[in-house]
């Protein structure tokens, strides 16, 4: 897989074909395959959001979403299909989505899922507290930059 074959779309949530792409995305990952509810995965919070999908060629493989909220801004939602993962493409991902928030300086932050802390960590973000349990998944408060 080389760089070239992949593209990232930003869109809104209203753009109906990207977003029924980037759910279809977070159902293979997040419900599927982590076994998280779907009650717990489709959120009042994706309307108000910029969503991102990644194309290899003609099909989406990957997903992101963020948010503002009282805090800064919210990354979630980052979600690469299995075949596509350790080929730096959530890098890719996750380096577009900053350079779109990073301008709008406010804290960045996310809650990562203890298997991805190291990931995000070689990608600028640190842990900012302890540990805690989201729709029964360890997670991690992470702040972008030096906490």
């Amino acid at each position: 897989m080389t760089a070239a074959t992949f593209t990232i779309q930003s869109f809104p949530f209203s753009d109906h074909a990207h977003a029924a792409a980037a759910l279809a995305l977070r159902q293979a990952v997040f419900v599927r395959e982590q076994g998280i509810d779907p009650v717990l995965e489709y959120d009042d919070h994706d309307a108000a959001a910029r969503h991102y999908l990644v194309y290899h060629g003609p099909e989406p493989v990957a997903t992101a979403r963020w948010r503002e909220t009282e805090k800064g801004i919210k990354l979630e939602r980052f979600a690469v299909l299995a075949d596509y993962r350790r080929h730096g493409l959530g890098a890719r991902l996750l380096a577009a989505v900053l350079k779109n928030v990073l301008p709008l300086q406010k804290t960045v932050y996310l809650h990562a899922q203890e298997s991805a802390v190291s990931f995000y960590e070689r990608n600028g973000f640190v842990k900012a507290g302890e540990s805690f349990t989201e729709a029964g998944i360890v997670h991690w408060f992470m702040k972008y930059g030096k906490g």
